[in-house]
């Protein structure tokens, strides 16, 4: 729920470490592909299969070598551990395994990356030539936190892509919109500049149409809640500012919530955003004496009031309808995601 921003643009000329950092770091998030180690020469891509016999006592990397002298050893190691390299039909990913000699070597491109075994899987909800829109499952950030982060969305829709088939880096990626890790649902990135120029200014000016489907404790009533969201309200939390002088300070947030249906000890919430500040719909709901159902922040005020928060095993707010002008051919997009079955399985407990 982030405001749209665009990637940091590092400058020509860095001049420390920091900053040469920085502009790897912009490179591997709009391409998905880290700086090339060693000699700025790219080896030529391997063919997407084969097959070959090892030669006698020599580790699987070496073979690999010998079988592709223009490849550089840290590229074959990671061919390894990607799981693309097999022996006699298994998958082998430690490249210093020992090889007798007449071993079958065989190499898949394609094969899905070992690394990524476990991540969730992507919905790719819409894609043309300058956008791509998933369905982003919840747990997942947008966009990495750090350089070390990996599984964000920006991974999980590379490796939908492979699994297409399709080479997952040569297209880049950049960031105009952004949900918390915690929300599931609709999140759009554009693939070339004009897009992220032209959403960029969608979601600055507040021009995209989004609504969410929240559970929030208690009776929850039809209203618009207004107010400045600060980093800190005074004890530590984001929140609102409540002293004269707030009208001067913050960010001006509002949310327009509409009572959906009652359930056991809470309301399902239809919420539209005029704004789209970090955690603006759990701050406004939390602080409206209303927190969400599943929330761990903004839920001490509950507490202190000797309140139970219900049990839930994942925040109950889904970005559930988005929906925008197309920024090159100038279409209304709009688009809708179901509740995730985690969503669910909650929801219809507290129907019960």
């Amino acid at each position: 729920m982030k405001p749209a921003a665009k990637p940091h643009r590092p400058s020509a000329a860095p001049t420390s470490g920091k900053a040469v950092a920085r502009k790897a770091a912009a490179r591997q998030a709009a391409t998905g592909q880290a700086a090339p180690d060693g000699d700025a020469t790219a080896a030529p891509p391997l063919p997407d299969r084969g097959s070959f016999l090892a030669p006698p006592d020599v580790t699987l990397a070496a073979a690999l070598r010998g079988r592709f002298p223009d490849q550089s050893w840290s590229a074959l190691r990671r061919l390894c551990i990607s799981g693309k390299i097999s022996i006699g039909g298994e998958t082998v990913t430690d490249h210093a395994a020992r090889l007798t000699g007449g071993e079958t070597i065989e190499w898949r491109m394609s094969a899905r990356d070992a690394r990524r075994a476990g991540r969730p899987s992507v919905r790719i909800v819409h894609e043309d030539v300058h956008l791509v829109l998933i369905d982003k499952p919840q747990g997942v950030s947008t966009v990495p936190f750090d350089r070390k982060e990996t599984g964000t969305a920006l991974d999980l829709i590379r490796d939908a892509w492979r699994l297409q088939g399709r080479r997952a880096t040569a297209t880049p990626l950049y960031v105009v919109h952004r949900i918390d890790k915690d929300t599931s649902g609709l999140v759009v990135f554009a693939k070339t500049k004009l897009a992220e120029r032209g959403l960029h200014q969608v979601f600055k000016n507040h021009l995209a149409d989004r609504t969410y489907l929240a559970v929030a404790h208690g009776d929850v009533r039809s209203q618009r809640i207004e107010s400045r969201l600060v980093p800190d309200r005074g004890d530590g939390i984001r929140g609102s500012l409540r002293a004269p002088q707030a009208s001067e300070q913050g960010q001006l947030s509002v949310t327009n919530v509409v009572a959906e249906q009652p359930l056991r000890g809470a309301t399902l919430c239809r919420v539209q955003l005029e704004t789209g500040r970090t955690h603006q719909i759990r701050i406004h709901l939390s602080e409206a004496h209303h927190p969400l159902v599943g929330e761990t922040v903004y839920i001490r005020d509950l507490l202190r009031a000797g309140g139970k928060p219900i049990s839930s095993p994942r925040l109950l707010l889904h970005a559930h309808t988005l929906g925008f002008e197309h920024p090159i051919t100038r279409a209304r997009l709009a688009f809708e995601s179901p509740l995730p079955p985690d969503y669910l399985e909650v929801l219809e407990r507290l129907r019960r």
